[in-house]
């Protein structure tokens, strides 16, 4: 579950009648700096628009608005100050005046600010009182917009509405104003990636190109590609897998990780660290488990007519959720769904998935290996004697992580559960003394400007670097560190490739035959039997006082939920390969999978959609 990401657009279009304005109105490039007079970024920064505007010339708008230090009188105070002029001249060139202030400020400095400009005011408290009102009431203004539009720190640009996240020195402002490809190509994959239902396009475009691949002239090739062996070969042993393995026992590690990670970030700092909210999604992620998986095992029989099959094996399949189109779907209806109910969803996933890789492993695998066990828990050991000792980097328990996942695999148990459980023993760390940090870091940049021409030309030295570097890390937890680096990789890499690798289904007729009863029961134990599980055991939990249900949504509302969780896909489909070893039957089932996940996915959307109303009932 990622946190909220703030907006990175302009949240207040330039108004060249409201806003202060240096430039041509019909300049290609606009910049908008949110700043503070009583900020010295802000001030240095002022050095580099200056720059800026003399190399751009008439191809470039200015635009100034306030963003005073939080907690500051004197940064609230100089914004008032220059706002307690209509005239442009005046606002700019009191602007300049405390824009080119080396020292910290002062009121004294504002007194005499106003005095040089012969500004009709005794002091700078009582600056044109006449429209002191309409001043502050122009900073609230930009105040507002500053937080509509993600602004954190100050200064913070906008260039042409988007914001400007990189350094502040002239060339990287001039290459983002220039529109480079790389920039370019640098910023549309962030708005991409911060789009929230960006991961569930990448599975259904994934999903639909695996159907249509599988369906065409090239099907047959395009099949049997995942089929390829690949491994290593060392003297008289070796290892190898078929391509499909190598993506569903070897990367899919990589998102189980991040469902590990995720969960021990909720349970420990997140929304579910209270007990009273945990047990919420806790509850409704094992109803939606237990429930699907008692009616698949109602509706479908032990096998075909006149075989020794084993579609009972299969009543895992129903169980799972997949976060990414469920969330997805939430986010496309935007205010429609409250956010609570959105980290509701969530974290109910993560627990689905968890629960999933736990029947995966415990259910569907292989024969087990005794001596390959023991390996795996003294691997284990040797991540919690790590993180028990304090190690925080993260490469010992990659390294850790790959024998690990290696004893798993041959130990007859499916490797992903590797993933959990390294994530369970990456390090967390209390959080950093920033103040401290930012002191130390000032320190060695203020050194190293003192070395003159050399810290110019060759840049900062290697001590100073190494320093740097280690305040980078202590910023973060490794577990977070990873995290943040891991789940963008797992998002836009590993689900797709596996959506790839496991969605082809070929159309044919010889599949529906002799395979209804499968395909009906697997499709209504994720339509009906995952709302059914998560309302019922929601319900129980709150009845007995076990956990609380926000008033933010309605039980209406949590319904809709419930039939959103209905859309099994990504785990769904994995547990459906290693349930069904008949290739007529796996296809099956990826039918029902795929007609089971639209119809929920219909039917929550349905829900939803108008639940508003009802919105704060209990």
């Amino acid at each position: 579950m990622t946190p909220e990401t703030p907006p990175n657009r302009l949240d207040r279009p330039v108004d060249e009648r409201y806003d202060h304005v240096l430039g041509p109105a019909d300049a290609e490039i606009t910049l908008v700096e949110y700043g503070s007079y009583g900020d010295p970024s802000s001030r240095a920064a002022h050095e580099r628009v200056a720059e800026l505007r003399n190399r751009f010339g008439s191809r470039l708008r200015y635009v100034f608005r306030h963003r005073p230090l939080k907690g500051s009188f004197i940064a609230r105070r100089a914004a008032e100050l220059v706002e307690a002029y209509s005239d442009p001249a005046r606002f700019w060139n009191v602007h300049v005046a405390l824009m080119n202030r080396s020292d910290k400020l002062s009121k004294e400095d504002l007194q005499k600010i106003a005095a040089d400009l012969s500004l009709d005011a005794e002091d700078g408290d009582s600056v044109n009182n006449d429209n002191v009102a309409q001043a502050k009431a122009r900073v609230n203004a930009d105040i507002a917009s500053a937080a509509a539009s993600g602004v954190i720190v100050t200064p913070t640009f906008f260039i042409n509405d988007r914001r400007y996240d990189g350094p502040w020195d002239v060339n990287s402002l001039s290459e983002a104003m220039l529109g480079s490809l790389g920039h370019v190509v640098h910023s549309a994959a962030l708005d991409f990636a911060k789009w929230a239902p960006s991961t569930g396009i990448m599975l259904l475009l994934a999903t639909g190109i695996a159907v249509i691949l599988s369906n065409s002239v090239i099907g047959p090739d395009f099949n049997e590609l995942w089929d390829l062996r690949l491994g290593l070969t060392f003297a008289a042993a070796s290892f190898d897998l078929s391509l499909r393995d190598w993506i569903n026992d070897g990367l899919l590690v990589i998102f189980f990780l991040v469902v590990g990670l995720e969960i021990k970030r909720e349970f420990t700092i997140g929304h579910l660290a209270n007990r009273q909210s945990a047990m919420l999604p806790v509850a409704a992620a094992v109803g939606g488990m237990a429930v699907p998986a008692i009616l698949y095992l109602i509706l479908v029989p032990e096998g075909p007519p006149g075989s020794s099959g084993a579609w009972s094996l299969g009543w895992g399949v129903p169980m799972a959720t997949d976060t990414a189109f469920a969330v997805a779907l939430i986010a496309m209806m935007g205010r429609r769904v409250p956010v609570e109910l959105r980290v509701f969803l969530t974290a109910a996933a993560i627990v689905d998935d968890i629960g999933a890789i736990i029947v995966v492993a415990v259910v569907y695998s292989a024969n087990l290996h005794i001596e390959y066990i023991a390996s795996a828990v003294a691997i284990i050991g040797l991540l919690a004697l790590l993180n028990e000792g304090g190690v925080y980097r993260a490469s010992p328990y990659v390294f850790l992580g790959i024998g690990l996942w290696t004893c798993v695999h041959a130990s007859g148990m499916h490797a992903t559960l590797a993933g959990i459980i390294l994530a369970l023993f990456i390090p967390t760390r209390p959080p950093p003394n920033l103040r401290a940090l930012m002191l130390q870091a000032d320190a060695i940049l203020t050194a190293e400007t003192k070395r003159g021409r050399e810290v110019m030309r060759y840049g900062p030295s290697e001590p100073a670097l190494e320093a740097l570097d280690a305040i980078h890390d202590r910023l973060e937890s490794p577990a977070d560190r990873m995290l943040r680096h891991v789940a963008p990789r797992s998002s836009f890499l590993v689900l797709p490739v596996f959506a790839l690798a496991n969605a082809g289904v070929v159309m044919d007729s010889n599949v529906f035959s002799g395979h209804v009863a499968l395909m009906v029961g697997t499709a209504a134990a994720l339509v009906i039997g995952k709302p059914i599980g998560f309302i019922a055991a929601t319900g129980i939990a709150v009845w007995l006082n076990i956990a609380t249900k926000p008033s933010a949504y309605s039980w209406r509302q949590l319904a809709g939920a419930g039939a959103l969780a209905g859309i099994g896909f990504t785990m769904s489909l994995f547990i459906a390969s290693q349930a069904f070893s008949v290739e007529s039957d796996y296809a099956a089932a990826k039918i029902a999978i795929f007609a089971g996940s639209t119809l929920s996915a219909i039917i929550g959307i349905a829900i939803l959609w108008n639940a508003q109303s009802d919105s704060n009932s209990r």
